[in-house]
C-alpha cells in the first residue's frame, strides 16, 4: 500500500473508493487530517492533504512531524508526495511533471527532526540523496506506462513561504543550482528518511518563476488555477499507474 501526500490542488484523490478515515494520535500533535484508506485503480491506497482537506494549513504551519509519524504506524510501502511549484529553469514551463532527485532547504524554525529533546539520541541520517531512488524510478515508469512525459531528475528549492519568491531570490535559487521551488518539501523528506519510509515527490510546474519567462512581471494566479486543475489528471493518471504497477 502507497501513501500519497496531497500538496496544493490535491486536497482529495478523484475517483478514490473511502472506506474508511482514521484519527492518528501522535506523539508530535495532530496531523494535518484523518488518515483517509480507501481503494484506488482498485488497489489500497491511503491519502493525507498536506494542507488539511480545507487547504487551511500555510506550509510553515504544517506539523510535518505528526504527518509522517502517523503515516509511519502503517503498513505503507512508500509515499508518494505530490506538490505543486513554480519553474526556475527556463524550459520548465506550466504543465510540466518532474521527479526531482535533489533538494536544498531555505526554510527556517519548522520542527525539522524526530531527534531530539531530553533522553534522545541524536543521529546523523545520510541524506546524500534525499529521493528514495527505487521509488522516483517506479513513478517514472507509471509515468511511461499512463502515457505522461515526466522530466527525471532535478533539484527542489524549498522555500519558507507562504509568500511567493522575490525574481531576485529566484535569481538566487538559480545560481544555486535549483530547477524548481516549492514550499513544503522540507523537513518532509528529512523526516520521511528518519523514519526509514521510502519518498518521493511527484511535482507539477503550475508557474513560472518569479522574474522567469511569462512571470517576468507577475505570477498570475488566474493561470496557475487552470494549470493546477488540468495538470492533476496527469497526476492522477500517474498515481494509478504508480499502484497498478506494484501489484502487478
Amino acid at each position: 500500500m502507497y501513501a500519497v501526500i496531497g500538496g496544493s490542488g490535491l486536497s482529495q484523490l478523484p475517483d478514490f473508493e473511502i472506506t474508511r478515515r482514521q484519527v492518528q494520535r501522535t506523539p508530535y500533535g495532530e496531523p494535518s487530517g484523518a488518515l483517509t484508506m480507501g481503494r484506488l485503480a482498485g488497489r489500497e491506497v491511503v491519502f493525507l492533504a498536506r494542507h488539511g482537506y480545507g487547504h487551511t494549513i500555510a506550509p510553515h504551519q504544517i506539523n510535518y512531524r505528526a504527518n509522517l509519524w502517523a503515516l509511519s504506524q502503517l503498513d505503507i510501502e512508500g509515499i508518494v508526495a505530490v506538490a505543486s511549484v513554480g519553474g526556475i529553469r527556463p524550459d520548465l514551463k506550466p504543465g510540466q511533471l518532474i521527479v526531482p532527485d535533489q533538494i536544498i532547504d531555505y526554510t527556517h524554525g519548522r520542527a525539522a527532526t524526530f531527534f531530539e529533546g531530553e533522553n534522545q539520541a541524536i543521529q546523523h541520517i545520510d541524506f546524500t540523496w534525499p529521493y528514495d531512488a527505487a521509488l522516483r524510478a517506479l513513478l517514472c515508469q507509471a509515468a511511461d506506462a499512463a502515457g505522461e512525459q515526466v522530466v527525471q531528475g532535478g533539484c527542489y528549492a524549498c522555500t519558507q513561504g507562504p509568500r511567493l519568491e522575490t525574481a531576485a531570490e529566484v535569481r538566487r535559487l538559480a545560481r544555486d543550482g535549483a530547477d524548481i521551488v516549492g514550499m513544503t518539501g522540507m523537513p518532509e523528506a528529512a523526516l520521511a528518511r528518519e523514519l526509514d519510509l521510502p519518498y518521493a515527490h511527484l511535482a507539477l510546474v503550475v508557474n513560472q518563476g518569479a522574474g522567469v519567462g511569462d512571470s517576468a512581471q507577475a505570477i498570475s494566479h488566474a493561470q496557475i488555477s487552470k494549470t493546477v486543475q488540468a495538470g492533476m489528471a496527469s497526476v492522477m493518471g500517474i498515481i494509478k499507474s504508480l499502484v497498478q504497477l506494484h501489484e502487478d
